[in-house]
């Protein structure tokens, strides 16, 4: 096999700028789905049932994505970019469209379509990294990669308050959605479609080196689905044991992303989403009384997602020191993902108490250092556990361990809000505390590997 030449910085950079596309629409979604959602009427117990679409599709479509990828080359496009550019296009489509949703209903199929784009254009991105660099130079790529993810959720989540800033209405009237969102996602739509031609346009791909023999077993036809029950009979045992901690890992961030916004304007903020019917607005005071109540809770949303933000940009933070001190010394995986997940734990937990609104930018920070853990940490401590010809199908099979647990809380969360906790949306965000506190108990089963290169998984959905 020829040696892969090393990369430039410069290369580098440009091989994944696409990523910030990718974590601008992760990060509209994340933070404000469930604003559009309530602003068309949605009950806040059933949110997490309108996201389920994302689970789903992410559970679907990257192991497909990513099977398709392996066996694809375009004379032009190459190996991963062709998939690039079809993600990028329905992403794009989808994010100008969504805040234009006139129903509940059309804005919960559209983030079906847009969480499917997303993750057309995401999962070929992984494979890249492996496909471009010599190992010497990897967990430098994932590194950029880091502080691109990083830097996408702080400036994506934070664009509707500055939207407002600059003057673009932050209210509308009923089953409206504000001109500020409406205008953030047409940004983000632009910075996708933007960023992923950089990457495709910037970075040539490698063929084949007998591009014959690749095209004629692409012909042959194998049996992917019993090839994946297969390995998920013989999955390695530590595998299932850390299986059990994304389950709660990723538990707890689904519950953030579906119910932060409705749990914190209504506990924090003091500003819940007010319900049209209960006003008469053929009276003028009545809807005076509506447009307030709308303004208050659309400002406190703004904040909500702006605040957001800062677990982006901690988990940047957190995941570069982690690289740089685990490229000197040896590092004890279990322990630092131990101690992050309980650290994230008390984050999630302080949201319930905090004096201020602004005391959120140190809980979601908090929660930043969880999730810098949660896209490095298992991986480093499975890597050693999967033999390397087969580290493709079973992490595709772990991210089974990602999308589970979210369809599992999209069931059953509005159920138990409603049965336990009187409907106070404020209780999923204790929940998702609690969630990220097991999951650091379940890593006592985990085995510590033998020390190797930390390295830092792109983000799953």
């Amino acid at each position: 096999m020829t040696a892969k030449p090393r990369l430039s910085f410069w290369q580098i950079w440009n091989m994944s700028f696409g990523f910030l596309g990718i974590q601008f629409g992760f990060a509209l979604q994340g933070g404000f789905m469930s604003r559009i959602f309530q602003t068309l009427g949605a009950e806040k117990d059933a949110l997490p049932l309108l996201w389920i679409a994302a689970p789903l599709t992410g559970l679907l479509v990257q192991p497909i994505i990513g099977y398709l990828s392996d066996r694809t080359w375009h004379p032009r496009l190459g190996r991963r970019r062709p998939f690039f550019l079809i993600g990028a296009i329905l992403s794009s489509i989808a994010l100008v469209f969504m805040p234009h949703s006139p129903t509940l209903w059309i804005a919960a199929g559209l983030l079906w379509v847009l969480d499917a784009s997303i993750n057309i254009s995401m999962e070929p991105f992984r494979a890249l990294v492996a496909d471009k660099l010599p190992e010497e130079q990897r967990s430098y790529g994932f590194v950029l990669q880091t502080l691109i993810i990083g830097v996408g959720t702080w400036v994506a989540s934070n664009l509707p308050w500055f939207i407002a800033q600059l003057g673009v209405p932050n209210e509308a009237g009923p089953g409206v959605v504000p001109p500020s969102v409406k205008v953030a996602f047409a940004i983000g739509a632009f910075v996708f479609m933007a960023s992923i031609l950089v990457t495709i346009l910037t970075t040539p791909e490698y063929p084949p080196e007998d591009l014959q023999r690749f095209r004629d077993e692409q012909k042959r036809r194998g049996n992917f689905a019993g090839e994946i029950v297969h390995h998920v009979v013989h999955m390695p045992a530590q595998m299932r044991r850390l299986g059990l901690v994304q389950f709660f890992s990723w538990l707890a961030f689904f519950a953030m992303w579906s119910m932060a916004t409705p749990g914190l304007t209504e506990h924090v903020f003091k500003a819940p989403a007010p319900d049209p019917a209960a006003f008469d607005m053929a009276v003028p005071a009545q809807a005076a009384a509506f447009q307030s109540a709308n303004a208050a809770f659309q400002n406190a949303a703004d904040l909500v997602g702006s605040y957001m933000g800062y677990y982006g940009l901690s988990s940047m933070l957190v995941a570069l020191l982690l690289s740089f001190y685990a490229a000197r010394f040896p590092l004890n995986r279990k322990a630092v993902h131990a101690g992050s997940l309980v650290l994230g734990g008390v984050g999630f937990l302080s949201m319930w108490f905090v004096p201020h609104p602004a005391w959120l930018i140190g809980s979601f920070a908090l929660v930043g250092v969880a999730w810098a853990s949660i896209l490095s940490m298992p991986y480093a401590l499975l890597s050693s556990h999967v033999p390397a010809e087969k580290m493709g199908i079973y992490m595709g099979i772990f991210n089974m361990f990602i999308v589970i647990p979210q369809i599992v809380a999209a069931t059953l969360l509005g159920p138990a809000l409603r049965a336990f906790f009187a409907n106070e949306a404020v209780f999923a965000l204790v929940i998702s505390g609690a969630s990220l506190l097991l999951a650091a108990l379940a890593l006592v089963r985990v085995r510590e590997p033998a020390h190797a290169p930390v390295p830092l998984a792109s983000q799953a959905h």
